[in-house]
């Protein structure tokens, strides 16, 4: 099948009508310059004689001429008049002076001069691959999303009277999206809110984001999860924020561990739910206890609840904001780990006394999420199919995890003690007792064999009291994983991967 064509571009020229140079010149100069500098790429259909004479107000035999020169020199290819391309293989003398000119002007090596933020955030541990390859975690499965029905609702929303969606809308996000959200956290995660409180995003990322900025001071402290999420650490960090590493113990958070490293803090994040990375469910009684704390000290609980939907067993646990009564939680979920990454929608629940000041930043830096998908999203939920989407994938979810932890037992036992996790899309694996290699080996040899297992300490700021990997099997198939497994075995033992 013959490569397609670049679109005929936009080309923007200057001419000096008083000038010495005749214009047919200046034309010609200014299109090979375009083409050396790769504003105008190998392929690219230059616009029609006429079509270009037209719009800069210059004779077609001006355009005729510049097009002709371009050709006899090979900066371009095929009949002038009849479909003009850029040449794919520009003239190899042209192309050696411009490598000479270019290193003329590159003499210098040195590194660019960056902010100090972006040095800490750039050195921020760990640095999650996006490569999908087995064992990435976050990764949901993608091949038995109902893209037939997410199509069918994309063209059926943006059918001709719906063009009112391409100018912009409510700053919180589409109203019908947020009403069913809303119902949804109401039916199945316990939270008390209704369409005013939820604020649509680009993702779980830009929610924490907003809502850090919106909160916190440079030099505000703050509690974080130890291990705990990156993502948290990396918005607080950009905010300035002092993060403050509290340990976890059989309940979670350790209420009392952070009251003594920093009582005053401005915010405690936590993943209640499903502590990420290692699985622990908050207890009753340590919610009670954060949120006593938070009402105490004036203080605000961010809650990521970024993969509730899958809990494989026990009962549903309901959300730490039901437990609210003081207005201090601020929830964020996402939708891109429950349906497609791509997608790059979540939501943000506030306090009835925060939505106006989050929306007075969000205005500022970011003041709508694309609308594109939210229309369909919302029907999607409505008409039952994102539940329906929900209940198949925890079924595939837990067997395939079911899958992981018998094929570790077989070929890594006594490396890796993986036992089953409760819920979630990875699971954590121990390294067992008497293991001959560290967790930083484990991940350097599995990246060799082309495989993403991340060493638990990456998510530590402290020295980590717990070693192994995280392994993620949500979106990959069971003879995937198995496969993986006898791969990870191999790289381990230093035998060549087949």
């Amino acid at each position: 099948m013959p490569k397609r064509a670049a679109a005929t571009p936009l080309i923007s020229l200057d001419f000096d009508r008083d000038g010495e140079a005749p214009l047919y010149t200046q034309l010609y100069s200014q299109m090979r310059d375009a083409i050396l500098a790769g504003r105008l790429g190998p392929g690219t259909r230059l616009p029609s004689t006429r079509l270009l004479a037209a719009e800069h107000g210059v004779s077609r035999n001006t355009v005729l001429a510049a097009y002709e020169q371009l050709l006899y020199e090979g900066y371009v290819e095929g009949q002038v008049g009849s479909g003009t391309r850029v040449s794919t293989v520009l003239p190899e003398e042209l192309l050696a002076a411009r490598n000479e000119e270019t290193r003329h002007e590159n003499t210098d090596d040195s590194a660019p001069r960056l902010s100090d933020l972006a040095h800490r955030m750039i050195d921020m541990k760990p640095r999650p691959s996006r490569s999908r390859a087995p064992f990435q975690a976050g990764v949901p499965e993608v091949e038995q999303f109902p893209f037939d029905i997410w199509s069918r609702l994309l063209a059926r929303t943006w059918r001709p009277a719906a063009r009112e969606l391409a100018f912009f809308g409510d700053l919180a996000g589409h109203l019908p999206l947020r009403r069913a959200v809303a119902a949804y956290l109401g039916a199945v995660r316990g939270i008390a809110c209704g369409a005013d409180n939820v604020i649509i995003t680009a993702g779980a990322q830009q929610a924490i984001d907003l809502a850090v900025r919106t909160l916190l001071d440079a030099g505000d402290r703050v509690w974080m999860e130890e291990p705990g999420y990156a993502g948290l650490r990396g918005a607080f960090t950009a905010a300035g924020a002092e993060v403050v590493p509290v340990p976890l113990d059989a309940e979670g958070l350790s209420v009392v561990a952070g009251r003594a490293r920093a009582a005053d803090a401005r915010m405690a994040a936590v993943t209640p739910s499903h502590q990420y990375p290692l699985g622990l469910t908050m207890s009753l009684a340590r919610r009670l206890e954060l949120l006593a704390w938070a009402r105490q000290a004036e203080a605000w609980v961010l809650e990521d609840d970024y993969d509730s939907e899958y809990r494989y067993t026990g009962r549903p646990v309901p959300a730490l904001q039901g437990l609210d009564d003081a207005g201090r939680v601020i929830y964020v979920g996402t939708f891109s780990k429950v349906m497609f990454p791509a997608l790059r929608l979540g939501y943000l629940v506030a306090p009835d006394a925060l939505v106006d000041p989050l929306l007075a930043m969000r205005r500022l830096l970011d003041d709508q999420t694309s609308i594109v998908a939210q229309p369909a999203l919302a029907e999607f939920i409505e008409d039952g199919h994102f539940a329906a989407h929900v209940r198949r994938m925890r079924k595939l979810y837990a067997e395939r995890q079911e899958t992981l932890v018998a094929a570790l037992e077989e070929h890594l036992g006594g490396l890796l003690d993986a036992r089953p996790g409760e819920a979630g899309l990875h699971l954590i694996a121990p390294l067992a007792k008497g293991a001959h290699l560290t967790e930083e080996e484990i991940e350097r040899r599995a990246a060799d064999a082309g495989l993403v297992v991340t060493a638990l300490g990456r998510y530590y700021a402290e020295p980590a009291d717990l070693k192994g990997v995280m392994l993620g099997y949500a979106g990959f198939e069971t003879a995937t994983l198995t496969d993986a497994v006898k791969r990870l075995a191999r790289a381990v033992e230093g035998k060549q991967v087949g």
